[in-house]
């Protein structure tokens, strides 16, 4: 299992981000291929490497033509769908923009279809989060853990006005992440920091137990007197029990539901789907006075929790949920393609220490590739199954 730990000990922005990407192997022209697809006049990433107290960083900035524009969610989601960004990429960029939109709206007392963006709406803070999403997917982990997350201290100037470290909303968005105390005077994490790890960081804490592969350091734009203003990502296998299997904790919510309707439910799915849970399903109850009724289960990590249990809320006539903490034990896995007659699809490889790989066409990658091409999506998927047999995956 390849497990990505990030050091954050000066906290974590977006381009932090995209800096410790680029410098951990992930190819920089990937990353400008696609900001440069959202339709954004000049938008570019240019990288540099720094030193940072006597330490070697890569440095990525973003470059773009003046704007004065606040945009909406619906309006960065129709940037990211109209990209040449791969459906995985696409789906990773939208639920951190989700999970920022979820946060600003609670922070504001809005929705986050009215929510605007400010500071993450600008074309700097799209870039960041779209060539995240886009350079994770590229370095194909199985795990990112992180350290605990300073914020810093002090107070910073907003579109809001001043406030105090952490902003209203990087704070919502580390509800449940351990923080770190830091005596620097400056805003080290940043709300679009904040949304990327909260979304894409399944456990936190010390440096797992791993062989070290590579090791990427990312600067910030800021120097700091007390220390280097760095982000570290440690890239490796898995060593010890995590080689062979990984455990972690996900969260289960749970409600019945007997007078909300089923297009309602369907809906409700949906949402949840597109907001990072892990498993959504429902099953067939008895209620009281021998009504028919429907459990609505929902998996998902800890840290994803309150984020979908407001979206059941929102959308069901249901009064309370039952939330509990479930260990779990999965199988190794890690992003596989294969070529199929009518292009590529995507998969995952999932396996048992010593056992022989299982391969699983991933079934978005299938349904597009049907959909264009008009064929039947059984014939896709049994042709994805029959090229990882034929031969070695990319």
């Amino acid at each position: 299992m390849r497990i990505a730990y990030l050091d954050c000990s000066s906290g974590i922005s977006g381009d932090m981000t995209l800096g410790v990407l680029v410098d951990a192997g992930v190819p920089f022209d990937k990353l400008n291929e696609a900001v440069g697809s959202l339709g954004l006049p000049g938008l570019r990433l240019v990288a540099q490497e720094v030193k940072k107290h006597g330490f070697r960083a890569t440095q990525v900035t973003v470059e773009h033509a003046h704007e004065h524009v606040h945009r909406h969610l619906h309006h960065i989601t129709a940037m990211i769908d109209g990209s040449r960004l791969t459906e995985r990429q696409k789906q990773t960029a939208r639920r951190i923009f989700t999970r920022l939109a979820e946060a600003e709206a609670k922070v504001h007392g809005t929705t986050i279809e009215k929510v605007h963006f400010h500071e993450v709406g600008a074309a700097d803070s799209i870039a960041d989060i779209v060539g995240s999403a886009v350079g994770w997917d590229l370095l194909a982990v199985d795990r990112i853990v992180a350290s605990a997350v300073p914020t810093g201290s002090g107070r910073i100037k907003i579109a809001h006005g001043e406030v105090s470290v952490p902003a209203p909303a990087t704070a919502e968005l580390l509800r449940g992440i351990p923080l770190a105390e830091s005596a620097v005077q400056a805003e080290l994490t940043t709300p679009t920091g904040a949304a990327i790890l909260s979304t894409l960081a399944e456990s936190f804490g010390p440096l797992p137990a791993m062989k070290i592969e590579r090791i990427g350091c990312g600067a910030g734009q800021k120097d700091f007197a007390e220390q280097p203003n760095i982000l570290r990502l440690i890239l490796g296998e898995a060593a010890g029990p995590d080689a062979k299997a990984e455990t972690d904790q996900v969260c289960l919510l749970e409600t019945n539901l007997d007078d909300t309707t089923g297009e309602m439910i369907g809906y409700c799915i949906a949402c949840l789907w597109e907001a990072g849970a892990l498993d959504v399903y429902t099953t067939a109850i008895q209620m009281k006075k021998n009504r028919p009724g429907v459990m609505l289960s929902v998996l998902c990590r800890p840290a994803d929790a309150e984020a979908l249990e407001a979206i059941v809320f929102r959308e069901t006539t249901t009064l309370g949920v039952r939330r509990s903490v479930l260990g779990r034990r999965v199988l190794s896995r890690r992003p596989c393609q294969v070529a199929t007659p009518w292009g590529p699809v995507e998969g995952k490889l999932g396996w048992i220490a010593g056992a022989k790989a299982r391969f699983a066409p991933e079934y978005e990658s299938c349904l597009r590739v049907a959909t264009e091409h008009g064929v039947p999506l059984r014939e896709v998927y049994e042709a994805a199954c029959r090229a990882y047999q034929a031969g070695p995956e990319r």
